[in-house]
């Protein structure tokens, strides 16, 4: 880790760090959107030049295996692709234009708004994509394209990783201060409190995600905080669902990665056909979608979990679970691997879940989830609305008419809504929203993937009566760069 072998004290490397990412923020911030865009795309270019480099190294560290990391890598050049894209649109800095109305009451002034970068970014890399969601992962892409500099604290899951990417990335940037890195618990708790540093990023755990806040609210100058935390990822099978398909759908989406993705599918809530034995309260019988899930997941292998302390933590949650009440719907087999872990599913009727709330609605990150029967799709809203926010929430259904009810309560539960599909799989896309409420995210209305990533990262300032030679490029009425605006309450593309 070459920023800790220095002999240099935890606070110092941290010091240093964004003392260069601020000096050459400084430099950044004016670099012209066309020429980050170029570098953006130079940054893609050099990560997947070095794709036969970069994922042995992961695979050392995280047994991802080299399909699962070649693929991550060229997800992460394609996040850098699109975020040049997103700077030659230039909508992102949200240009506005108010000429001057003597007219109005009171006579308005000339005004113009436009979004400008923070400052220093702080980053922590998250520990299931060493890539996507690390050291060059779209928390760090994001803040770049919004002219931020960027000092990434590191997981401990993959250090080498982290620092070879660094250096990759380093050397396709025009300053390689733009991009620091430091390692270890102190030097989090130190990037946090500098106060050179204008925000903060994270993709982790409730309990860390906690602890950033924590620190954070200690600053004098508390500054905002974008975390990805906890999400158990609601899905509703309603009656007009095929059992087969939603079966095999669940078993290979709760599995992928050996469930250690944040949008693993958690709580699975499925009819009872009429006529089934059992009932709300207490297992019974098996009904067909439950015997389906149950053949599905069984026939699944688990694997190796990223680390011990995830593994660890795996197994303290699928222990709890019969001790409050559930089943054992089914188990899959053992992994080779002797320290790896099992997929497995609960059962249990809804009277007697929403009797266990909240905690039955805790994450268990990995690949273990509960099946939630019930009779009455009426009666799923009132539960509903007691979960706590989740990234997603999935609708499996052959009739749209049939979740016409659900619709309003899963808006507000969740950040992004699946039809007949699954939530595992998250689109870099201009439309992507990757957030949702408390735990899901620190700030509902952002999301950590997608083109609208980069708002985080800026901040808005209103020019009131100002010279037009000072004014940015982006609000001058001859528009020179050919940025959209809004002009006297109208879009000028």
């Amino acid at each position: 880790m070459g920023d800790l072998i220095s002999g240099k004290d935890t606070a110092g490397v941290v010091d240093d760090a964004v003392a260069r990412a601020a000096a050459s923020g400084a430099r950044w911030r004016d670099t012209p959107a066309a020429e980050r865009a170029a570098v953006l795309e130079g940054v893609a270019d050099a990560l997947l030049k070095h794709t036969d480099e970069l994922w042995p190294v992961a695979h050392a560290e995280t047994r991802l295996g080299e399909a699962r990391l070649r693929g991550e890598i060229a997800r992460t050049a394609a996040q850098f692709r699109l975020f040049a894209v997103v700077l030659r649109d230039g909508g992102h800095v949200e240009a506005v234009i108010d000429h001057p109305d003597p007219d109005a009451t009171p006579p308005r002034p000339d005004v113009r708004r436009m979004n400008h970068p923070l400052g220093v970014v702080a980053v922590f890399a998250a520990s299931n994509f060493p890539f996507a969601f690390s050291v060059a992962g779209g928390d760090t892409v994001s803040a770049l394209a919004a002219g931020c500099p960027v000092v990434v604290k590191a997981h401990e899951g993959h250090p080498r990783t982290s620092d070879l990417t660094a250096s990759i990335v380093r050397r396709a940037l025009p300053d390689p201060g733009l991009l620091g890195l430091v390692h270890g618990f102190e030097a989090g708790v130190s990037l946090v409190g500098h106060p050179l540093v204008t925000a903060v990023g994270f993709t982790g755990s409730l309990a860390g995600g906690r602890a950033v806040q924590e620190l954070i609210g200690r600053r004098p100058d508390p500054i905002p905080f974008y975390g990805e935390l906890g999400s158990v990822n609601p899905v509703v099978v309603l009656p007009s669902a095929d059992p087969a398909a939603v079966a095999a759908g669940f078993a290979a989406s709760l599995t992928l990665g050996v469930g250690q993705f944040c949008t693993n599918p958690g709580l699975v809530f499925v009819p009872e056909r009429p006529g089934e034995p059992g009932d709300r309260g207490e297992p019974g019988g098996q009904g067909e979608f439950e015997r389906a899930i149950g053949a599905a997941v069984a026939a699944t292998t688990g694997g190796p979990m990223l680390t011990a302390k995830i593994r660890d933590g795996y197994l303290r949650a699928v222990e709890r679970l019969p001790g409050a009440g559930l089943a054992v719907l089914a188990r899959g087999s053992a992994p080779e691997a002797g320290d790896g872990v099992t997929p497995q599913v609960f059962s249990v009727g809804l009277e007697a879940f929403a009797g266990g709330l909240p905690e039955l609605a805790e994450e268990c990150f990995g690949p273990a989830a509960i099946i939630v029967r019930y009779r009455d799709p009426a009666d799923l809203p009132e539960v509903l609305r007691r979960l706590p926010g989740s990234l997603t929430a999935t609708v499996h259904a052959a009739d749209p008419a049939e979740a016409r009810d659900l619709v309003p309560v899963l808006r507000r539960l969740a950040g992004r809504l699946i039809w007949n599909g699954w939530p595992t799989g998250v689109a870099v896309c201009w439309a992507m929203h990757h957030g949702g409420p408390w735990p899901a995210s620190t700030a509902a209305a952002h999301t950590s993937v997608g083109a609208a990533s980069i708002m985080r990262w800026q901040a808005p300032v209103a020019y009131q009566d100002w010279p037009a030679d000072l004014l940015p490029l982006e609000l001058r009425d001859d528009n020179p760069l050919g940025v959209p605006q809004r002009v006297d309450g109208r879009l000028r593309a």
